[in-house]
């Protein structure tokens, strides 16, 4: 016959038994790992160029003409053709006085052309792009050429 351990104790004497329950949680979450990265190198390089282009010059001969003329009024700056005329008068003490136009300043303006060569430095950029691994290795070790 087998003995029931509750048989042999008494009442006062049974001790409580905790048993703990236990439940797993699931914690999910993202983290970076660098896998890789891209190395870009840029460099300028410099070309000179030949450019023809047009200067346009202005010069302006000046030319002084007597007149000696008396006149009632102030002549106004005038324009003949492409002379621009610019009166110059002087005030004469006679017993009265009296406008005399002493002479005109006669503008003529020639127009120019001529063709100018300059050297132009130009600047073109070009980056070289690499790939790389998490350690910082090449993936790539070819580079491809982008030109901008």
């Amino acid at each position: 016959m087998e003995r029931n351990d509750e048989e042999i104790l008494n009442p006062d004497e049974r001790e409580e038994i905790v048993v703990p329950l236990l439940e797993e949680e699931l914690a999910a979450g993202t983290k970076e790992v660098k896998t890789g990265a891209v190395r870009v190198e840029k460099h300028v390089d410099k070309t000179l160029r030949r450019v023809v282009m047009p200067l346009v010059h202005d010069d302006v001969e000046v030319r002084r003409v007597a007149v000696n003329r008396v006149i009632a009024e102030v002549p106004k700056v005038r324009k003949k053709g492409g002379v621009i005329i610019v009166p110059v008068v002087e005030e004469q003490m006679v017993i009265s006085k009296r406008l005399v136009l002493k002479e005109e300043i006669h503008l003529t303006r020639r127009r120019t052309r001529e063709r100018v060569v300059k050297e132009v430095e130009l600047e073109r950029e070009r980056a070289d792009i690499r790939r790389l691994d998490a350690a910082g290795n090449d993936v790539q070790p070819r580079r491809r050429r982008v030109v901008g």
